[in-house]
């Protein structure tokens, strides 16, 4: 019988181990949200940066421990295998097996959250990470502050000592750490939203003012908050990811996840308490994250977004699968270059090799990126990937043809039925509003945009105010609902 990944001896010689003493290794990071992307993007690239760092002076251990604030499953088996899992990297040549020693210990916030404020009080811990998801930080798109409507913040401000959600965390911990004369953590946002620091930031401090205005005060003159930008296709792990895991490295995984062989990383370099070596493992550290950012918002993730609504409509279960549609793989790429034109210079990067190597990434047929998967959470995510650049473009005198073909696209998804007529789950914190927004109207392009364009705070009046583009939308949308193809040419 196949043992488990629990130690780095006896696995198969095509496995690639960490390149340092894991012994030797003592936490200098928690990360909440120990997600698939976060085993895919943050852990490898402080692995990396740990194996060039080995045997000098680097200031100080930079181990990780991760902790769950929602399902015990993946901490779980992260404890159960010492930490340690396989990251496959996956392309047309072939899939590599790499694994990753970085993690030290796996906590569990609803099954002991006295353990995780320990933690976050801890003067070894100097950085915290986060991959939580947009829909965890409990942020209010309309105000751009504390959404008190939100579960975990309404439970955090009403029991602020006993936190359940990572707002009330954050600020628990920082608060422990003023009180006690301890230096502060750095709060890293690695999640994929628009101005991750800045975010966070203005929540933090929206929720401490709240509690204690002097630790609002206080945070605010010690702790940086720098943004990121986040870049590599993780799709979810399957029965195929644990086969072919324990393949290649001749051990059960259970914590096994697979990517591309892509990964970018650009991250402003402010920190209270010092970082590992990222930019020895490739990532880019620099001023001011905003240009790239909204480069892969818009060119990225809005083409991807375009892509697994037209998708998922249209049967297509994977982005590879998509892009063998001559029609969709064109209009992918139109959209990137309309995606270009609204954006600055980005420096050292060239828009349109950036774009070819774009579509080359959602080509890649070793990797199976569910449409379902990245058609969720749509209201999060259409402001900063669709909605935000086709504002700018309509004012710069452009059509924007992509956006509307895009927005139909996602209102025909929020429909929440298939063209054979079966139902499916959005999957969309805003759901229940849809539904409610939907229930009575008739199922045509104009009635059902229109109704849509009210979803309160989700699209701006730029775009609901222009009539020719509204137009264009409801008439994508009507030929998309009567099961026609959009005439892409």
């Amino acid at each position: 019988m196949t043992e488990r990944l629990t130690g780095l001896t006896g696995l198969a010689p095509s496995a690639k181990l960490p390149a340092f003493d894991r012994a030797a290794l003592k936490p200098g990071i928690l990360h909440l949200g120990p997600g698939a992307f976060f085993r895919a993007h943050v852990a490898p690239y402080t692995d990396a940066a740990l194996a060039f760092a080995r045997g000098a002076h680097t200031g100080g251990d930079w181990g990780i421990e991760v902790a769950s604030l929602r399902t015990a499953d993946v901490a779980d088996h992260l404890n159960e295998q010492n930490g340690l899992y396989t990251m496959l990297v996956r392309d047309t040549a072939g899939t590599e097996a790499h694994v990753i020693g970085a993690i030290l210990k796996a906590h569990v916030a609803p099954r002991d959250p006295a353990v995780l404020l320990a933690r976050l009080e801890d003067p070894a811990i100097r950085i915290v990470s986060l991959t939580v998801t947009e829909k965890a930080y409990g942020f209010d798109a309309t105000t751009g502050g504390l959404d008190l409507k939100h579960a975990d913040i309404a439970a955090d401000l009403a029991s602020r000592h006993a936190p359940r959600g990572v707002i009330g965390y954050l600020v628990e911990g920082l608060s422990r750490r003023r009180d006690k004369g301890i230096a502060p953590f750095t709060p890293l946002s690695c999640d994929n939203l628009p101005s991750n620091g800045a975010v966070l930031k203005r929540l933090v401090l929206d929720f401490a003012g709240r509690v204690d205005p002097g630790l609002g005060q206080w945070i605010e003159n010690n702790v940086p908050f720098p943004s990121t930008m986040v870049d590599r296709i993780t799709p979810a792990s399957t029965d195929a990811t644990y086969r072919d895991a324990e393949q290649l490295t001749g051990r059960i995984d259970l914590a096994a996840i697979e990517t591309e062989p892509f990964a970018q990383w650009v991250i402003e370099d402010r920190f209270a308490n010092g970082r590992p070596q990222w930019e020895k493992a490739g990532a880019l550290m620099v001023e001011d994250v905003s240009a790239y950012e909204k480069m892969k918002l818009r060119m990225l993730n809005g083409a991807h977004s375009l892509l697994a609504y037209l998708g998922y409509i249209a049967g297509y279960e994977f982005i590879r699968d998509v892009m063998d549609d001559v029609g969709l793989a064109a209009l992918a790429h139109r959209h990137m270059n309309a995606a270009a034109a609204t954006l600055d210079p980005v420096p050292g990067i060239d828009l349109d090799a950036y774009a070819d190597e774009l579509m080359a990434r959602f080509a890649n047929k070793a990797i199976a990126h569910r449409t379902y998967q990245i058609a969720m959470d749509g209201t999060q995510k259409l402001p900063q990937r669709l909605l935000e650049p086709a504002a700018e473009a309509l004012a710069a005198g452009d059509h924007a043809e992509t956006y509307a073909i895009a927005v139909a696209a996602w209102m025909r998804y929020a429909l929440g039925v298939d063209r054979k007529g079966q139902p499916y789950e959005l999957r969309d914190p805003r759901a229940a509003e849809i539904a409610a927004l939907l229930a009575d109207v008739p199922r045509n392009g104009g009635a059902v945009s229109a109704a849509l364009f009210t979803l309160p705070g989700l699209f701006p009046a730029t775009l609901t105010e222009n009539l020719a583009w509204t137009e264009d939308v409801a008439n994508k949308l009507d030929i998309l609902i009567q099961d026609g193809k959009l005439p892409l040419f």
